[in-house]
């Protein structure tokens, strides 16, 4: 990322950072244990924290500026119809994910085991009827979903009738052996799953990188710096992102060198969507305050709707929310030393 190239050129370069970033974290299943949650929870809040003040300073900041140069007293409009389009862009799209999933982190809770408990697969059925209501083509996913785990869940228990409780992983084995074909849908429909669910939610992320750096120079606050702030917060979201997709599926009994595969897989998107941000900002400049606040809305939803109460989920409450502040902290410092750094080491003629 240099301060002299293309914007186009930059987005695309500060989106390989971030996918980078994302499969750095992923690359952390080598080296952690499948149940390191305290790490996770902490980097969450962490992200969080950055993303947060990421949004205004990157993106909300320069589109008021540059609403008020455009509408005067009407300013505001544009900001909030963009914030507003940005975060239901990312509640619709929840919406439009098949079956149980509203967040990636939702996905990773029925994929590690975690409602693996009595009656399990009929209370996420019951919570999923819940979230679907009436949706026909939904609730033919879920009828099919539960027949998998019905059959699955029917050869275990005729291991555990013939044998004391000791005798559980041996009934896993058998009744793996006996439905392969279910056991494996049920498997690779939770992975993609999983997949579509990531995706989504790294989509206006990767969008916001574009367009901040396709906005820069358009008005004072829409700087170099800020654009590069931002993406560097996004990539700090993206760490334990790719440690929270990749984490579980080796809890969850896959290969480590698949686990990193998914968990990176997850950044795939972000360079497309960069593209596409930085390109329609620059060919449409009318749209920049509401591509900005879009940008910003969608990242602000991610923050309060998945990254906060996944980080909130395993009793780490207390521990996120100090790494939240801090990470909010860590973002305003750092927009003044790179301020400072990057003006240093690539001077403007």
């Amino acid at each position: 990322m240099i301060p002299n190239w293309d914007p186009v050129l930059q987005a695309l370069f500060a989106s390989l950072f971030t996918w980078g970033v994302t499969a750095l974290g992923a690359a952390l299943v080598f080296v952690l244990p499948a149940s390191s949650r305290v790490f996770l929870d902490s980097s969450l809040g962490f992200a969080g924290g950055v993303m947060t003040a990421a949004s205004f300073w990157s993106l909300l900041a320069p589109a008021i500026e540059i609403s008020e140069n455009q509408m005067g007293k009407l300013a505001f409009v544009p900001v909030a119809v963009g914030f507003a389009l940005g975060a239901l862009f990312v509640h619709f799209s929840d919406c439009m994910i098949p079956s149980c999933v509203n967040a990636e982190l939702t996905v990773i809770s029925a994929i590690s085991g975690e409602c693996q408990g009595t009656n399990a697969p009929g209370v996420m059925n019951e919570m999923r009827i819940k979230k679907l209501g009436e949706d026909p083509a939904a609730q033919r996913m879920l009828r099919s979903e539960r027949n998998c785990e019905e059959n699955v869940e029917g050869g275990r228990h005729l291991q555990m009738d013939e044998g004391a409780e000791d005798a559980n992983n041996t009934a896993r084995s058998s009744e793996l052996g006996s439905n392969p074909s279910a056991s494996q849908l049920l498997s690779w429909r939770r992975i993609l799953l999983l997949i579509m669910a990531v995706t989504v939610h790294n989509f206006p992320e990767g969008l916001a990188v574009g367009v901040a750096f396709g906005g820069v120079g358009k008005t004072p606050s829409a700087t170099f710096e800020k654009a590069f702030n931002l993406a560097f917060g996004i990539g700090l979201q993206n760490f334990p992102e790719g440690l929270a997709v990749s984490l579980p599926l080796a809890g969850f009994g896959y290969s480590k060198w698949k686990a990193f595969l998914y968990g990176q897989m997850s950044g795939m998107v972000e360079p497309i969507a960069a593209l596409l941000g930085a390109s329609l900002v620059l060919m449409m400049e009318f749209a920049l305050p509401y591509a900005l606040s879009f940008a910003a809305g969608a990242m602000i939803y991610v923050v309060f709707d998945s990254i906060i109460p996944e980080a909130y989920s395993r009793g780490n409450g207390k521990m996120s929310s100090l790494f939240a502040i801090l990470g909010f902290m860590g973002c305003v410092l750092a927009l003044f030393l790179t301020d400072s750094i990057l003006t240093l080491t690539f001077p403007i003629a």
